[in-house]
């Protein structure tokens, strides 16, 4: 299970930092070698790989007998665990994070806490998770240690939304007000090119910030699954395995923007 590509960096960013973008004309193997040499690059590239291989299972798509479906299920557990070695000290971040943040209100320090806290406890219990399915230690304790860490991962993501949707009010209203500044200055004939790129920046921030919102949803169902021990209509293993993908897609396409 992924939780964010850094997503307590995303969440707890102040409203008003402008979103960063890759310098234009760049070289597309070089800005693809930027992106892969980054922990979180391959991260998102394995995920993606992983869920787009669950949903060829849960489709049903192979029969059961065909050989490639075994192979397929051993790489996608591969993959998965692969992916828990990727985040080995993952949760130092988190602590960063929440470190060096600033808050705005009490509100935001106690949902920062919830989000951050949440997210890197769930980092923290990967790294023995890892080391359990690896044989390192008894693997008596691998279901304990997979409630913990979904249970933590969860609560994370609810914090993250509810930042983020603090966030969002933020944004939209300052793009209320440059919208209102641009009408007044084009009523007055008054050039207004530098709020006009604020305004685009601003609609970019607005539009990333909402699909991190969507990614959060996702990566909470799959939590959620997680607790249910696969239980109920909300843990059926396609629309989790799809919940997967989406979630790597937009992780993916938030770290490129951003590398």
């Amino acid at each position: 299970m992924d939780s964010k590509a850094s997503t307590v960096e995303t969440t707890l960013q102040n409203p008003k930092t402008p979103i960063r973008s890759p310098p234009k004309g760049r070289d597309l193997l070089d800005h693809l070698e930027a992106y892969l040499a980054k922990r979180d690059g391959v991260d998102k590239f394995l995920k993606i790989s992983r869920y787009a291989t669950k949903i060829i299972l849960a489709s049903s798509v192979l029969p059961e007998t065909l050989s490639l479906t075994g192979r397929l299920k051993s790489f996608e557990s591969s993959v998965g665990l692969s992916r828990k070695a990727f985040r080995l000290g993952k949760f130092v971040q988190d602590i960063n994070a929440l470190k060096h943040s600033h808050f705005g209100s009490k509100q935001e320090l106690v949902l920062s806490i919830v989000a951050g806290g949440g997210e890197g406890l769930y980092y923290f219990v990967e790294q023995f998770i890892w080391l359990s399915k690896s044989g390192l230690i008894d693997g008596k304790h691998s279901r304990n240690l997979q409630k913990i860490s979904a249970w933590a991962e969860f609560i994370g993501y609810m914090g993250s939304v509810s930042l983020k949707l603090i966030d969002l009010k933020g944004i939209a209203e300052d793009e209320a007000c440059l919208e209102t500044s641009i009408e007044v200055a084009v009523s007055r004939g008054i050039g207004c090119l530098e709020e006009e790129q604020r305004l685009r920046k601003l609609r970019e921030k607005k539009l990333m910030k909402k699909l991190s919102i969507v990614q959060d949803f996702a990566d909470g169902l799959m939590a959620l699954a997680d607790i249910r021990e696969g239980k109920g209509s909300l843990s059926a293993p396609l629309l989790v395995s799809c919940a997967g993908l989406l979630s790597a897609l937009i992780s993916t396409h938030k770290n490129w923007v951003s590398c």
